[in-house]
């Protein structure tokens, strides 16, 4: 592999990364019984070793200059052993909320795999089971990316092909520039003509956008796709965060009346970067009666997807790949954590993956489910992960106190939410 510099977007989420912590946490856990610890991760690190996509380090030495991709070794750090013998999945699930304290440098790795074997009460498993937990710097890759690398680590079949680099200057920047701004002008007209649907509204702050403090928590629960009241597995869970977090949030006196949900989504088009996603926003409609609440929480996921397809966003998104690095550079650097506002784009986030097929092994034990839990911001103290593979589909929650306060009877809400009506 030759070195390829960063895509701008990617270069924008390692430089935020400084201000806002960022790496992916992807949970699998496996069936095991006895389990050759030792000669797994030696399988594992095998296929490592062959991929180039898992040996790559960000190089960042130059202000005027976007950082670079280069190849690495694997290093003995990268495989982390938690000798936690006789722990509970309670205990396991709090030991992976304490890894986020410890972020990556990827200009040292981009990726480290934690494993937690022989742990107790995990669902699913007939006695014990080992828990593996893949953390990737964000830069590396979005959900879908992230995920496909840890199915080759964990022995799917095929290869992880490098994202394609593209190469920029200032003639295109300015060419890219000018054809943005004629297609966005385009998108204002057929927005008021109707013929796209006007933007998503603001939500007001709640207590979930409070800045997280107090101690971090995660939970998973496993789901049956026949009792989410929805046409997707996506509008299922958001109507029953829309439920649990409406019930919860009145009793600790919000009004959750204009609630709204913030959801990553994957762009169309071919993938031009490690990262390959934008942020939507949907109305949750707690007000509403469960079915008339899906509906609408589908309409908006259509309509949000219709405006996304518009030429100007990837007329915009072609723009912004070509801006020059210090330009980028300096727009970072100028990002304030410590800004609030009073509005926000959603309340709470729900990030949902397909991780593909139940084909999954670590050494010998196949995967019985797999779990993520989305990163907390300054403005954001609560997130859900939805994660499938095979037809297991496991809902996950990560918040911090100071959004959520009981966080026990937060998930009891959610459970119950999510069992549907009876």
């Amino acid at each position: 592999m030759t070195e390829r510099r960063l895509a701008a977007v990617d270069a924008q989420t390692y430089w935020m990364s400084a201000a806002i912590p960022s790496d992916q946490f992807l949970l699998y856990a496996f069936d095991a019984g006895p389990t050759d610890v030792d000669r797994a991760l030696s399988e594992i690190r095998g296929r490592a070793e062959v991929c180039d996509e898992l040996k790559l380090r960000i190089v960042d030495n130059r202000f005027w200059a976007y950082p670079i991709w280069a190849l690495g070794e694997l290093g003995v750090e990268q495989f982390v052993v938690h000798d936690r013998a006789g722990d509970t999945w309670a205990g396991c699930l709090a030991a992976v909320a304490a890894l986020a304290h410890d972020q990556l440098d990827p200009q040292v790795m981009a990726w480290r795999l934690h494993v937690f074997p022989a742990i107790e009460g995990v669902p699913a498993a007939q006695t014990h089971a080992t828990v593996a937990v893949l953390q990737i710097c964000h830069a590396l890759g979005d959900g879908v990316r992230s995920s496909e690398l840890a199915g080759y680590l964990f022995g799917r079949a095929g290869t992880v092909p490098a994202v394609v680099a593209q190469r920029h200057n200032a003639a295109g920047f300015a060419r890219r520039a000018f054809s943005a701004g004629r297609a966005h002008r385009s998108l204002v007209r057929e927005t008021a003509s109707g013929l796209v649907p006007d933007k998503a509204v603001s939500r007001p702050v709640l207590r979930t956008n409070t800045r997280p403090c107090g101690p971090r928590h995660v939970h998973t629960v496993i789901c049956e796709r026949e009792r989410l009241v929805g046409s997707t597995i996506t509008v299922g869970v958001l109507g029953a965060v829309s439920t649990a977090l409406s019930g919860h949030l009145r009793e600790l006196g919000d009004d959750p009346a204009r609630m709204g949900a913030e959801i990553p989504m994957s762009k169309s088009g071919p993938r031009l970067a490690h990262n390959h996603f934008g942020n939507i926003a949907v109305g949750l409609y707690p007000n509403d009666q469960i079915a008339v609440r899906a509906r609408r929480i589908a309409a908006d996921l259509h309509e949000r997807r219709r405006r996304a397809a518009h030429p100007s966003m990837c007329a915009e998104d072609m723009a912004f790949a070509a801006v020059p690095a210090p330009v980028l550079r300096w727009g970072v650097g100028k990002f304030d954590p410590d800004v609030r506002s009073p509005t926000v784009t959603g309340n709470t986030v729900v990030s949902s993956v397909n991780r593909g097929p139940r084909d999954l092994q670590f050494g010998t034990a196949p995967v019985l489910f797999s779990a993520g839990y989305p990163s907390l911001s300054p403005m954001m103290g609560l997130t859900h992960g939805v994660h499938g593979i095979g037809d297991t589909i496991a809902f996950s929650v990560h918040a911090a106190e100071s959004a959520i306060g009981d966080f026990d009877a937060y998930i009891q809400r959610l459970e119950h939410g999510l069992r549907g009506p009876t």
